[in-house]
């Protein structure tokens, strides 16, 4: 299945997405967008274009594991984002996967202006790595209970 991750941020927004054999996350750009409705309406627009089948949204938990206003935010979002794609919408942990893209970001260094293009992008492939895996765990023991 297709998945399209999005790591909500105040002015911009990263997407990535996946291979159909949920294999490969990819970074698929960033929407600098401050008006939530339209940030959905081009969410749904870029979910149709690479004809993806469920979004993530990352969940800004806090450290100790609890839900906050940013949280809460996201949640609302993604209820916004579900009924204007028409897609299912699924949450994320995101916790550290801003603190990853930029390490990614320093291995590969990537500087200045380029690299405050793709960190949201990059954040947003780190989020659908984290729940492919979590989705290949859960496959892996719901088979493992039924041997």
């Amino acid at each position: 299945m297709k998945i399209m991750a999005v790591d909500l941020g105040k002015a911009r927004t990263g997407l990535a997405v996946c291979d159909e054999r949920e294999i490969l996350a990819s970074p698929a750009g960033v929407v600098a967008e401050y008006n939530r409705e339209k940030l959905a309406q081009r969410i749904a627009q870029e979910a149709a274009a690479h004809k993806v089948e469920l979004l993530v949204l990352g969940l800004p938990r806090n450290m100790d594991g609890s839900e906050g206003e940013s949280a809460q935010s996201a949640r609302q979002f993604g209820a916004m984002l579900e009924k204007c794609s028409g897609l299912p919408v699924d949450f994320c942990d995101e916790r550290g996967t801003t603190v990853t893209a930029h390490v990614y970001l320093n291995d590969t260094d990537t500087r200045g202006k380029r690299r405050k293009a793709v960190v949201d992008t990059v954040a947003a492939t780190v989020i659908l790595e984290n729940y492919l895996a979590s989705r290949r765990n859960r496959r892996a023991r719901e088979q493992g209970d039924g041997a």
